[in-house]
């Protein structure tokens, strides 16, 4: 993995789940970390593993409510106050509608309280442009940084609920917009799509609202596999060929030979290996070479069309 020395990062919403991997790893690897979410003692138990891990680098943790625009100014002002006004690197990962978006998953939209935009999409999106705009104030000062947003398949094809998507697509749309202006300050902005990851809820509570539970759990990424993609993003030195697009957590492990911490290489998304993995034709998946993939235009053009149609959910307004 890259050496990071001398790094400050800030990865938002890192008290569990693929925030916490990223930082996990981005802190192994030698950076300093700062991060965020409203459980300081959760915070304060990643850096303990971390130090437990042995990591080279130094975990700040910050309580943070992103739904609060006066704390979120005050995270940047702390960076820029401690670290001289220099920040190499914002993962845009806090969201905190978990918990609303499983359980309306058979709820439609126009069904779900009138403020679930806001529940979804504050901390989901609106945050992550404000994080965007303040970490943006300080990369272009010193001509230099990263900005990741974490996205999913979700935009650009119907995953849980609409305003997950939404969401998704927009962060996207995010990266895409916002980069042509940071790169003339080299600056970039990319969008990661994790795989299938295996995080606490994942293995928790959640199992029983995917199908598709084990086939997850045999195909899927560890939370830190997204960090190791992050690592290697934040030295790539020619970021700037990729600014403004979105890129899979396995197709960037394939292209700089890691594996996963558990040893394993999971399947990029548009592998045909882990499609037939997650269709009823799946005990085909094992003979088929991880190397087939579709090409990610392609990918996004087919996977609205192989989702399967939304069951029949009764409405109260029928």
């Amino acid at each position: 993995m890259p050496n990071l020395g001398g790094k400050v990062c800030l990865v938002t919403g890192a008290s569990r789940g693929i925030g916490k991997g990223i930082a996990l790893q981005l802190i192994t690897n030698g950076a300093t970390c700062y991060i965020t979410g409203r459980d300081i003692a959760k915070l304060e138990d990643v850096k303990a593993e971390a130090k437990q891990r042995g990591a080279e680098g130094k975990c700040i943790p910050v309580q943070c409510d992103h739904s609060k625009d006066e704390e979120i100014k005050k995270l940047f002002e702390q960076i820029s106050n401690e670290q001289n006004e220099t920040l190499d690197l914002l993962v845009n990962n806090a969201y905190s509608a978990v918990t609303f978006v499983f359980g309306y998953t058979k709820t439609n939209f126009w069904d779900q309280p009138i403020d679930s935009w806001d529940i979804v999409n504050n901390v989901g999106l609106r945050n992550h442009y404000l994080c965007t705009v303040y970490a943006s104030r300080m990369m272009v000062k010193h001509r230099q940084g990263l900005i990741v947003n974490i996205s999913s398949a979700g935009a650009v094809a119907p995953f849980l609920t609409p305003l997950y998507g939404i969401g998704k697509a927009a962060k996207d749309r995010m990266v895409a917009d916002c980069a042509t202006e940071l790169k003339k300050y080299n600056v970039g902005f990319v969008s990661l799509w994790p795989g299938p990851v295996k995080t606490e809820l994942l293995l928790g509570d959640t199992r029983k609202t995917f199908e598709s539970h084990e086939t997850i759990i045999k195909y899927g990424e560890t939370p830190e596999f997204s960090g190791m993609a992050v690592s290697h993003l934040l030295c790539d030195k020619n970021i700037l060929k990729r600014t403004g697009q979105v890129y899979l957590s396995a197709d960037i492990a394939a292209e700089y030979g890691y594996t996963d911490i558990e040893g394993n290489s999971p399947p990029s998304m548009r592998s045909f290996k882990l499609m037939f993995a997650l269709s009823p034709l799946k005990s085909i998946a094992a003979f088929i070479p991880q190397c087939l993939k579709l090409p990610f235009w392609l990918y996004k053009i087919i996977l609205p069309l192989a989702i399967p149609a939304a069951e029949n959910k009764k409405s109260k307004y029928e």
